[in-house]
Formats: structure tokens, sequence, C-alpha cells
């Protein structure tokens, strides 16, 4: 038996495989033989034979050479007792090796549960720990032989596996677009599961059998004279559809006699323009059924299937399915990235790209995240939730959960991109980065070297690749400015001491105090002098052995104690009442960081001026002293004027300005003044700082002669 299935597998092999490569393949089947009788357990004594099963389903989606050899040796450090998976290395290349060493950890995962968190937090396992994505083909095709010959095993090992399967195994084949095992894998689940269901079918399928199939031959014999007379080289597959299809389609309601669609036809032809003669031919000859056609080839879906697909009236009134592609459409529709196209030179940077980029997401999420809870989202956004296909302006195809925005477009294209990011453009449109992008959309987005991430979107990002990206900038650039001010505090401390900073700094005393500080360098020191964990005053006196005064122990605990402060609520302070209802006055909308004073209304709490607000003028009786929260992060809301000296519409200019400092304008008015149109504008800044170089970058523009703030 295993001797029939080698020939097969070889045979298959060399049908589309180089013979000058057949030998590593031949070397591997060697290799596994070798080791077949030293298997110990009696139950796994003929497992040889489900791995060269494997194997042939490998070869029937044209794996690659490292795929196939890693399939053939990857069953042996799990089963000889005591092999050790290093010693692959002197026989296989890493590559082949890194693959078995991800199929051993993903062997030993299992299902714990049918609830669909354990469901989900398996497949983040699976694919999180596949450094390739070939351990994931390889770990489907294992488990379609394995369902393939599951009833010779118990009932309940039947069940539990394929309910592993159907839960776990079939979301990532569809994910991928390796529809070829996806469909049977569903079938072969439905079979087991719901017997009862899997034979009603059949038995309705096999009482019309030749019926049905009487329609597929005649439908095929008038479609082959059609395009014969066109001189179009083709072949045609005719199919009922899959039990399991017509399972779904009962479940959802619909009776036997109210299904039409259950026979399919696909057409295969040589050129991507025949595809659409092919469909024009085919709907001159037969009604078609009206929005069933779909274009796959122009737009192609995100697992980069394409196809032509169309229902029509067939003979008898039977409904047809149809689909139309080229040889290439059709490898990589049923293979999906398992498809030898993606290891052919004009296919690789596409196909692996696409999915290099799943993986990635699943590994971020791994690498980044540490909770449970957040993994589990991670996977709920790209296993369970609805997604959304928007295009880049040269057509290429990006998935996104619903609700996206265009920076979570961003940080899907790049990093980079997402941390530089300014402002979008959506269907030629100008749009707001918390937009939410629709399937469809032509998304284009405008970088800025020096531009950074704003905090503030992580309010409205929806993509846990977006949320991480920009966590991460944050507190990346928040530690950098700690080492900063605790550079700065230290060398200030001991240029004020007369000491020398090279010997004072020095790796043998801050060895010493290493324990004390628990630091593991200098950067780490300065980290805690910055942050103030630490005086620098209480850090050069361990670094230099000196004894602190009194004084000095005193202040060391207050800076180290954790001291409990009013809790202020608002942004404005008013000294000992956090309870009264304070509002921005609307009329000069202050800015952190600018003087202010509060207005005691009657009624309505108290406003907060600018302290040179004109409206306060002879107001002083109800004026209060009042300060700025620094606890506080918020953006505040104020008014410019912007004077130009052309009539042009010049808003884009405006907003690129904001967008590059990071800042939104909440509304703009056109000012029509004689020859030329000045703008009023409301703009979100965090501080005056931020406003000022904001008015400043305005005033660069060459139609702009002055902006203001304006008081009303």
């Amino acid at each position: 038996m295993k001797e029939e299935l080698k020939k097969e597998f070889l045979d298959r092999v060399k049908e589309y495989i180089e013979s000058k490569d057949i030998e590593k393949i031949e070397y591997a089947l060697e290799y596994a033989f070798k080791y077949e009788n030293c298997i110990e357990d009696n139950n796994k004594q003929d497992y040889l034979s489900h791995v060269l099963r494997t194997a042939i389903i490998l070869t029937e989606l044209h794996s690659d050479i490292p795929c196939l050899e890693a399939s053939l040796i990857g069953w042996i450090p799990s089963l000889i007792e005591g092999f050790d998976i290093e010693t692959l290395k002197e026989d296989f290349e890493e590559e082949i090796v890194n693959i078995v060493k991800s199929l051993q950890k993903i062997s030993k995962l299992k299902l714990k549960s049918e609830d669909e968190g354990s469901a989900i937090y398996l497949r983040k396992a699976i694919v999180g720990l596949s450094t390739d994505y070939r351990v994931i083909i390889i770990k489907l095709a294992s488990r379609l032989d394995n369902l393939r010959t599951v009833y010779t095993t118990p009932s309940i090992i039947q069940k539990n596996k394929c309910i592993e399967t159907e839960n776990v195994l079939i979301p990532i084949a569809h994910r991928l677009g390796i529809n070829y095992i996806k469909s049977e894998l569903e079938d072969l689940c439905l079979k087991y599961l719901k017997p009862d269901k899997y034979e009603e079918i059949l038995e309705y399928l096999n009482a019309s059998y030749d019926e049905l199939n009487g329609y597929i031959e005649e439908m095929k014999t008038t479609l082959s004279e059609v395009l014969c007379e066109q001189n179009i080289k083709f072949r045609i597959k005719g199919r009922v559809k899959s039990v399991h299809s017509l399972y779904q389609k009962l479940s959802k309601g619909k009776k036997w006699k109210d299904i039409y669609d259950v026979l399919a036809l696909r057409i295969i032809v040589e050129k991507e323009s025949e595809c659409y003669l092919a469909i024009g031919l085919i709907h001159a000859k037969y009604r078609p059924i009206p929005k069933r056609f779909k274009d796959y080839i122009a737009r192609p879906k995100e697992n980069m299937y394409q196809s032509l697909h169309t229902g029509v009236i067939g003979p008898e009134g039977k409904v047809f399915e149809i689909q139309i592609r080229t040889e290439e459409m059709d490898e990589i529709a049923e293979c999906g990235i398992a498809s030898h196209w993606s290891y052919k030179e004009h296919g690789t940077k596409a196909i692996q790209a696409l999915m290099e980029q799943k993986l990635e997401i699943f590994r971020e999420a791994i690498e980044e995240k540490d909770k449970d809870d957040d993994l589990l989202d991670e996977f709920k956004e790209i296993f369970v939730d609805k997604m959304i296909y928007v295009f880049t302006p040269k057509g290429d195809v990006i998935e996104l959960p619903e609700g996206s925005t265009p920076v979570d477009f961003a940080y899907r294209i790049h990093s980079k991109i997402g941390d530089t990011l300014t402002d979008a453009i959506v269907n030629d449109t100008i749009v707001p980065l918390d937009y939410k992008l629709k399937t469809d959309d032509i998304v284009k987005v405008n970088t800025n070297a020096s531009s950074t991430p704003n905090q503030d979107w992580l309010s409205f990002v929806v993509t846990n690749q977006a949320k991480g990206h920009i966590k991460s900038y944050f507190n990346k650039h928040t530690r950098d400015e700690y080492i900063k001010e605790g550079e700065d505090l230290l060398i200030k401390e001991i240029r004020r001491r007369g000491l020398k900073i090279n010997e004072c700094l020095s790796d043998e005393n801050l060895e010493k105090i290493s324990d004390e500080f628990k630091i593991k360098d200098l950067e780490d020191l300065y980290f805690q002098t910055g942050s103030h964990r630490y005086t620098a005053k209480y850090v050069i006196n361990a670094l230099t052995k000196e004894k602190l005064s009194a004084e000095e122990q005193v202040l060391n605990k207050i800076s180290n104690k954790e001291i409990k402060e009013e809790n202020y609520k608002n942004d404005v302070i008013v000294k000992g009442c956090d309870n009264v209802l304070i509002t921005m006055a609307n009329c000069c909308k202050p800015v952190f960081g600018e003087k202010i004073v509060g207005y005691i209304t009657k009624g309505n709490g108290i406003t907060v001026h600018k302290e040179d607000c004109t409206n306060l003028v002879n107001m002083e009786s109800r004026l209060i002293d009042v300060s700025w929260n620094t606890k506080t992060n918020n953006n505040y809301t104020t008014r410019l004027l912007i004077k130009t000296n052309n009539i042009n519409n010049s808003v884009l200019d405006i907003v690129t300005k904001s967008s590059q400092r990071n800042l939104s304008i909440e509304a703009l008015n056109t000012l029509q003044k004689g020859d030329k149109v000045d703008y009023e504008i409301l703009v979100k800044v965090p501080d005056t700082d931020t406003l000022k170089q904001f008015m400043l970058d305005l005033e660069t523009l060459s139609f702009v002669n002055s902006v203001e703030r304006e008081i009303k």
C-alpha cells in the first residue's frame, strides 16, 4: 500500500517540478522511510501512509519543494523517541527545519471547548506559531486526510476532530482562499457532525442524479458550440453544488423546491479578454438572472481571487451558476496562496506579500499584547468582524474591519505611512481622518516626513494594528523625553559639585549602584531620574558615596512618595471649588497656556476668558482668579481670521497646514471681501505654543496677508 502511495506521490511531483529538483524530494522520502520502523506506538505503525496521502494532497495544490520536504519529515521529531530536531540541520536546509519546528508546536494545540472564544484563541495560536505560511497548508492537508479516513476511529475522536476543523481550520482555509481544501472539509464535517442532514441531501441528489447530470451535459455541449464558433480555446467543468452549500441554503429556511442553482459550470480560457468575450456570448444565448453578474477580474477579492460570475436560465428552465476565468485565475481560486503561482517569478511578490501581510498581523498581535482579551480582539478583527475592501490609487485591494478610518488604512499599508500621515482623500474628496471608510472607496493618504502620530487617533481607530503602533510610538517618545530630562538633571548636578562627568558616571560606579537602583545601564539611570523616581542629588550622592543631609533625606522621601493632591476634574481650576460649572468663553476662546480670568455669570457658573478679552471691560466686580489644570491634556477650540490677497479657493492649502501639525479644523467659513477671499476657521489646539506655530505656518503661504486671533 505504501509503495503504491509513494509511486503516486512521485508521479504527481514530476508533473510540475523540474527533474533536476526531484532528487531533493526523493531524499526526503528516503529519510522518512528510514525512520518508519522506529515508531514504537503500535497504533501509529502505519503513520507513514497518512504522511504520503498528505503529501499527495499537497501536490494537488502544486506546493513547492520545501513544503513537500517538510511534510515528509515533519512527523519524525514527534513519533521517534529521543530524536533531536536540531539534527535535521545536517541533512536539510534551515528553511525546511523551521517549518518542521512550527509543525511540532502547532501539533500540540487542541480545541479546549466548543465556545467561540476558544476557537478564536486556537486560530490565533496556529497562525501565530506558523512562522511560514506553508506550515498552515501542511496542517490543512493533514487534517483533510484525517477526515477522509476518520470513520476508522472511535466516534468521540471523530466528533472532536470535526468540531475543531469546523471552528478553527475551515475559517483559516477560507481566509487564505484555499477553496480546494475548504470545500471538502465542509462536506466531511457535515457528514460526521450531522449525518441525518447529510444523508437527506445525498438522497435528494442521488434520486435526481441522472436528470441533473443530463442538464449539465446538455449545457456543456451548447456552450462548447458557441465558444468554438468564436475560435476560443477552453475547457469546461460541470458539477452539482456541494452538499454543504445546499445544507446552508436549507438552514436559512429554503425548501428543496425553491433551490434552483444546484447546477454549476466553470469555463477556463487562455486569455483575460476571452473571459469577457465568453460572458457576452453566454448572455446572448441564455437569459441572465438580474444582479447575479459579478466581475472579480477587474476588482479581485482580497485573497487574489479573480473570476467572472453569472447566473443564467438554461435548458428546462434550470438555473446555472457559471464562472469564467483563465488557467492562472483557476489555480489561485482553488489553491489560494498555496498555489504554485506563488513561487513562479511573475506571481511571487503579489501573492506572497498578501500572505505575509496576514501572518504579520497575527505576529504583531502576539508580540505586542500580553492579555488574552486583547488577543481575542485581534483575532475577532481578522476572522469574525465584517470586513470592507477599499482600493489604493493604483488599484490594490486592502482589507479592513468595518468602521475603519484612513488612519487604519495608512497603518495597514505600512507603519511609517501611519506615523507620518497628514491627511486623506477618499474618492477625490478631502475627508477628516476619523471618516468611516466603505467598501469600494478609493483612498489616498498624504504624508510628511516631519509629521508624527496624534494621540487623539486612539479614540477612533478600529484595527489593533493601528492602536498598537500609535501606543508604541507614544510610549517610546515618553521614555525618550524622560531619558533626556534625566541626563540634563544629572549633568547639571555633577557640574554644580565640580565633579568630572566621565568619572562620576563610569561603568564601575554604575555597577555598584545597579542593585539599589535596579538599572541595567546609564540610559536606565537617566530614565529613573527624569521620571523623578530619584532626585539627581540622591543619585550623585549614591555614585560618590556621600551621605545625605537630613534635609536631603526628607526631600528624597517626598519625591519618591505618591503625594495625594486635590483631584480637580475641570480643565480650569477655581481654588477650593471643584463642583462649579465652568465653560470657555465663546467670544475669545482661550487656549491652554494663556493668561485667563473667570467671570461669575448669573445662574450659569463661571465663564473663562482671556485676560485681555475686550468683553470684560468694566466687569471687575464679577471677576475671580482661575488657573489652568496642568494635569489635563485636552485640546481647545479657538477662532482665527486668515486675510488673503487672492480670490482663488485656498481651502486645501489651509487644511494641509493643519494636518501637518496634527490639528483638527472644526469649521471653516469663506468671507468674500471685494476682490479677495478671507477665511474664518475654528481650530482645536493643545496649547498656545502649538497655536503660535500654526499661525506662523499659515503666514508662510504666499496668498496669506495676516493671521489673527478673532474676538467676537
